[in-house]
C-alpha cells in the first residue's frame, strides 16, 4: 500500500528507516543531556516498525511511534515501506 494512498480516520502501521542516535546494538538512544555533556551514542541509522501517527501530505512526512523503542520519529515518504492496516485488539 502507498502512503498516499491511506484513508483518514484509519490506523495504520509501516516500517522505517531513521538517522538517530544509537547504542551499540543499534538500538535508539534518548538522552536530555546538559550543556556539555557527552552524548552516550554514536550516529546511525535505525529501522523499526511504527504506527502511523500524522501524516503531512505537503512535506511528505509522516510522525509515528515506534513500539519498539517507545519513541516516536518524523520519517519521509521515502524513507518508509510496507505500509498496512493495522487491526486493534484486546488481549
Amino acid at each position: 500500500m502507498d502512503i498516499r494512498d491511506i484513508e483518514a480516520g484509519k490506523s495504520y502501521a509501516c516500517k522505517f528507516r531513521t538517522s538517530t542516535f544509537i547504542d551499540d546494538n543499534g538500538k535508539p538512544i534518548e538522552v536530555n543531556l546538559k550543556l556539555g555533556q557527552a552524548h552516550p551514542g554514536k550516529p546511525g541509522v535505525y529501522e523499526g516498525l511504527g504506527i502511523i501517527e500524522i501524516r503531512d501530505l505537503e512535506k511528505e512526512l509522516v510522525q509515528l511511534w515506534d513500539n519498539e523503542s517507545q519513541m516516536r520519529f518524523t520519517v519521509s515518504y521515502n524513507d518508509l515501506w510496507d505500509v498496512d492496516a493495522v487491526e486493534w485488539t484486546d488481549g
